[in-house]
């Protein structure tokens, strides 16, 4: 790979993007080690903005760091697992809620399209993949609390550590599929209690997917 450009962000946040995206991608697995100076080399950089964008992975939960030993692709446990989702529950539920609430009625509509393009890839991994999160991420941003907003996106990319093991499991995907339907039949019924039973209900049957 030729040498990374500066992007008008700083040199890590690019290279922490980078690395962030061959995670998700399994090019580098859970437990591998990071190999510094291959990667320095690949990008034409030295070790120290990658030094920096292993810290800011670290940060997210990507990448753990050990002593001596240098950084690793952070393997997620059962454990991990169970809080993670257990979070995700609590404050994408009260998030749904809120719009159930207060959303209007072209926001709601927003998230009808986007429900509707979610049904059309459900034969489309990779797509659902992407439109499954452009759903969640879209509601937080409407319920409109930019801290709740940055500890879902946090704690998010730590599912995506296993995110391959959940939706991919026979049947998850329609089922999931499913949930959004009740989800949004809340929401447009501006249901508040059922919009947070459901979407509650969608992350325990992740979980369980997930473990």
């Amino acid at each position: 790979m030729s040498a990374l450009s500066l992007a008008p962000r700083a040199l890590y946040e690019e290279v922490a993007e980078l690395l962030r995206q061959r995670i998700f991608s399994r090019e580098l697995e859970p437990g591998s080690w990071i190999d510094e100076l291959k990667i320095a080399e690949e990008y034409g950089i030295s070790r120290t903005p990658l030094r920096e964008a292993l810290k800011v992975l670290a940060a997210e939960g990507l990448v753990t760091m050990k002593v001596r030993r240098g950084a690793y692709v952070t393997e997620v446990s059962e454990k991990d697992l169970a809080d993670v989702y257990h979070l995700l529950a609590l404050l994408e539920s009260d998030a749904a809620g809120v719009v159930a609430q207060r959303g209007s009625e072209e926001q709601l509509g927003e998230l009808r399209a986007l429900h509707a393009e979610l049904e059309a890839a459900a034969g489309e991994r990779d797509r659902f993949f992407a439109l499954n999160e452009q759903f969640h991420m879209r509601l937080l941003e409407m319920a409109d609390n930019r801290w709740r907003q940055q500890m879902v996106a946090d704690l998010r990319k730590v599912m995506k550590l296993n995110r391959h093991n959940s939706l991919l499991k026979t049947g998850r995907l329609d089922e999931s599929l499913a949930e959004h339907r009740a989800i949004m039949s809340a929401l447009l019924a501006r249901d508040a209690a059922l919009t947070v039973r459901r979407m509650n209900e969608h992350f325990q049957s992740g979980l369980q997917a997930a473990v």
